[in-house]
């Protein structure tokens, strides 16, 4: 229903204005806003729900910048969210208070639209809140559309503003890179501006994330104290900032990258900016955690309500090595071990220019029977034959200068005007340029003729190895050439849409060059993401403790790898790859015909025991204990469900040393009042712990824990310096 505020009482000496509290509420939040017409609107207050009688009583804040979407122009010294250039050069701009709109969603969720107007020119901003009431999460977005007779130009679009009160605040965030993805930084917001961006152009989750944490009492901690998390959810270039400058506030601002992208809006055209989830918890960065892995479950992932298949990938197992004889034996081998799906990746095609190695091919997506000659109709023969489901690897977004589909389409790429193209991996590889409606149409295609073609096809794994390295679009006009990181984003978001309107129950991973796009961005389209090229379980324990922070596990292939690892060269006990891989979407990436038959048995046993406890690990809440980053020698986290019956304990030592002495680690999320029976999983010690079997209370397990033996203890000849446990907790 819509509520004017704005109802102007004309008296001798002034106007009278309408004002009005706008409270956004989830089950245990409150965000407060105050909008008075003709001024912008106010944050007051985001943290705890609050009770009616203190809303009425709440005092307001003071020495702080509390516009909720402040605009550039008439007080230039301050951050703004928005800023533009009118279309007669004005670069300031004016937003105020018309009305507001509240909204009634699905069950207990609203959503609540506050109309801003600039007095002097016909442009308006909607201030979007949506409030996801059982999760905990408001997301917030802008809508900003133009009347005037002529373009506008905006050179900065930020999704959302935030105020936070300054105080022992801590920023938690992700650094990286290539094969080492979701590395946490933990640091006190200092005077100054924090900037975090991307701008690969393609992918945006390697050199760092656009999910951020604050904890405002001090340096963070996991299951308790008060957080704020934030979530952009986009899969182009970002800029996350805080700015904190003589005032009593931290300034947070999320939306797209600015850089390079100023953008002509049309009259009567509407930019819509990403969304921000955010989320507030008194229990801890964990807490807030939890909210997002729920969210994002019921609301962002594609079938987030349904369990993932262990699978078998080919890639670290055989490469670009691909042949229908070696397929059909990976696919016996992971049967034998109780997988239920095989993923053939790259090396499969190319009719002209086969694909042998990563300098060719890329568009031409149809079997090299040289290599398949029974073609994908063998493969899902020999995966009905074993049992199993079968998958394929693709990277519809790219090309090679060497392709059938570079020879045929040379202005489909990316490439700057008058200049050679930038080429990327192998000194060949080219990126499509998606906001042209022909690439969508073929990137589409790619997908469609193989679902068509091979129906029974289960799974797809999606990859993008290349960013944005020249910039230029053969589509766009010159004049809009600045358009080209969100057209192209607008565009892979388009063709997203139109697959899964046709394939709504295949299974898709996000997969670029690792861990590249682990974002809220692209999930509503994929079902999982692939978290680094790097699967040696020691670096992995650390980049999937920072990825746990906003995804949940259904949403993170972790996989057993051989070793060596093919990319530190670390050799590390398969125990210990088992035990790390089971706290994700387990798979593996191996080659079995090269394991030992004790390795082949201690993987069919963790193949079985994971089916066991898949629902809690994939569907529960998390609670991370002990961090790998503090450095104490351990790492520990668990999951529990959603009655407290069950619970699946990790605990895995990242060093060793002789006479070490290691914390008992306390647990959390359990039921004080339930007794709990523990029984290991994974066991390859001689003698069970002497836990096993055993009775305790949640009270004792939380308040006391459990003494972990620093050593497995198999027979001598299978010792090793990698010591790890996985325990599940049943209520009796």
């Amino acid at each position: 229903m819509k509520k004017y505020l704005f109802l102007a009482v004309l008296m001798i000496s002034a106007a009278k204005v309408w004002a009005e509290q706008v409270v956004i509420q989830t089950k245990n939040t409150t965000m407060v806003l105050n909008v008075e017409g003709n001024k912008q609107p106010q944050y007051v207050y985001f943290g705890t729900r609050l009770s009616d009688y203190d809303l009425q009583n709440m005092q307001l804040p003071r020495n702080g910048r509390m516009d909720a979407y402040p605009a550039y122009g008439m007080n230039c010294p301050a951050e703004a969210a928005i800023t533009m250039r009118h279309a007669d050069g004005n670069m300031s701009t004016v937003l105020v208070a018309d009305y507001v709109d509240e909204i009634e969603g699905d069950g207990n969720n609203r959503e609540y639209r506050i109309r801003l107007v600039d007095p002097v020119y016909p442009v308006t901003v909607d201030l979007c809140y949506r409030a996801v009431y059982d999760e905990d999460i408001i997301e917030t977005w802008t809508e900003i559309q133009n009347d005037e007779k002529k373009p506008v130009t905006l050179t900065q679009f930020a999704s959302c503003s935030l105020p936070i009160r300054r105080g022992n605040v801590w920023l938690s965030h992700f650094y990286g890179s290539w094969a080492n993805e979701a590395r946490l930084v933990e640091e006190p917001i200092l005077a100054g501006q924090k900037v975090i961006k991307n701008k690969d152009g393609a992918r945006n989750s390697h050199t760092d994330h656009a999910e951020v944490m604050f904890s405002l009492d001090g340096k963070a901690r996991e299951n308790s104290g008060d957080v704020i998390g934030a979530a952009l959810c986009y899969s182009g270039n970002y800029q996350l900032k805080v700015e904190t400058d003589d005032t009593e506030y931290h300034y947070f601002f999320a939306g797209i990258n600015p850089d390079n992208s100023e953008y002509h809006l049309k009259k009567g055209e509407t930019f819509t900016t990403p969304k921000v989830a955010l989320s507030f918890s008194s229990c801890g960065l964990s807490g807030v955690s939890r909210n997002f892995h729920k969210w994002g479950r019921k609301y962002m992932l594609a079938h987030g309500n349904k369990e993932r298949k262990i699978l078998l990938n080919s890639w670290e197992g055989v490469y670009f090595d691909i042949n229908q004889k070696g397929m059909d034996q990976m696919m016996g081998d992971i049967a034998s071990m109780g997988g239920e799906l095989f993923v053939m990746d790259d090396g499969w095609f190319g009719d002209k220019y086969p694909r042998k190695t990563d300098n060719s091919s890329l568009g031409d997506w149809v079997v090299d029977k040289n290599k398949l000659p029974e073609g994908i109709e063998g493969l899902l023969r020999d995966a009905k034959k074993h049992g199993i489901k079968f998958g394929i690897w693709i990277e519809p977004e790219m090309t090679n200068s060497v392709s059938e589909l570079y020879d045929a389409h040379p202005d489909w790429i990316i490439k700057a005007p008058k200049r050679d193209a930038v080429q990327g991996r192998g000194g060949t590889q080219l990126i499509l340029d998606m906001s042209n409606p022909k690439v969508q149409d073929f990137v589409f295609s790619v997908v469609d003729n193989l679902m068509t073609k091979y129906p029974e096809i289960d799974y797809i794994k999606w990859d993008a190895n290349m960013p944005i390295l020249n910039h230029g679009s053969q589509y766009l006009t010159m004049n809009d050439q600045s358009h080209l990181y969100i057209e192209y984003h607008r565009g892979l978001e388009k063709t997203c849409k139109r697959i899964r309107a046709k394939y709504p129950d295949l299974t898709i991973q996000a997969c670029a060059s690792g861990g590249g796009r682990a974002n809220w961005g692209v999930l509503p389209y994929f079902d999982e993401f692939w978290v680094s090229d790097n699967t040696d379980a020691l670096q992995r324990i650390y980049m999937q403790w920072g990825t746990s922070y906003f995804f949940p596990a259904i949403a993170m292939a972790s996989h057993i790898s051989a070793t060596p690892n093919h990319t530190v060269f670390r050799t590390t006990a398969m125990k210990y790859r088992i035990d790390v891989a089971m706290s994700g979407r387990l798979g593996m990436e191996i080659q079995p015909k090269n394991m030992t038959d004790d390795e082949k048995a201690l993987c069919r046993k963790a193949i079985a025991e994971y089916k066991q406890i898949r629902p809690i690990v994939q569907f529960g809440d998390i609670y991370r204990l002990v961090s790998p980053y503090d450095k104490i020698g351990l790492a520990s986290l668990m999951y529990v469900n959603e009655t407290k019956d069950k619970s699946v304990f990790f605990w895995w030592k990242t060093e060793s040393f002789q006479n070490e002495h290691l914390p008992r680690v306390k647990m959390a999320g359990l039921d004080a009042n339930k007794n709990y029976k523990v029984h290991e999983l994974n066991r390859i010690d001689l003698k069970p712990m002497d836990i096993e079997g055993k009775v305790f209370s949640g009270a004792y397990l939380m308040n006391h824990g459990l003494e972990m033996p620093y050593r497995n203890e198999p027979e001598w000849s299978k010792k090793n310096d990698w010591s790890s446990r996985v325990l599940l907790l049943e209520a009796q």
